[in-house]
């Protein structure tokens, strides 16, 4: 009864990959994100945390933004991924990097291709219809920096169109003593 359990084999994976096809075979246990960055040295998306919890992993699975390091490789068998070096074509940048250029919307840059990309999914979901929404909707992907302004600014001008994008928030009266929600 010491028998050892089998170990898993490996299962041959193809997907296209920032429009190229890619295979590979991978362990059942790999995640995205490492697939990505050890395997196919796709570096542009970092690994944070390695829980879901910051979005600096964010990248594009048909069209659907994901925590590349809460999915596991053998779930895309034929997804069309975007990752951060897939959206500029040649030298021109996609309309969300050129927004976060003019907004200014990176300091470090550590968690900026996950913004990006979450940015993208962001319009491509089509529910922001505010400023605040926006804010509400990215509100998954962390900035160690600080630069949530310039970020939303920066998304709000390609998910809305031209500014101005006035807050809701910003026509509230502010109360002395009170906590704004």
């Amino acid at each position: 009864m010491n028998a050892t359990p089998p170990a898993a084999a490996p299962h041959p994976l193809s997907l296209r990959i920032n429009g190229q096809a890619h295979t590979a075979i991978v362990d059942a246990w790999v995640t995205l994100l490492d697939l990505l960055r050890d395997r196919l040295q796709l570096t542009g998306t970092k690994k944070g945390c390695d829980h879901g919890q910051c979005g600096a992993c964010t990248v594009l699975v048909n069209g659907r933004r994901v925590l590349s390091c809460l999915q596991l490789a053998v779930m895309h068998e034929g997804s069309d991924i975007t990752t951060i070096e897939g959206l500029a074509r040649g030298d021109v940048l996609h309309p969300m990097q050129l927004a976060f250029l003019e907004h200014d919307a990176l300091q470090c840059g550590y968690c900026t291709p996950g913004q990006v990309c979450s940015a993208i999914g962001l319009v491509n979901e089509g529910q922001a219809s505010s400023l605040d929404e926006v804010r509400e909707l990215m509100s998954g992907n962390i900035c160690r920096c600080g630069a949530y302004v310039q970020i939303a600014r920066a998304v709000a001008d390609v998910a809305l169109g031209a500014p101005p994008h006035e807050s809701e928030r910003a026509r509230q009266p502010i109360v002395t003593g009170t906590v704004p929600a």
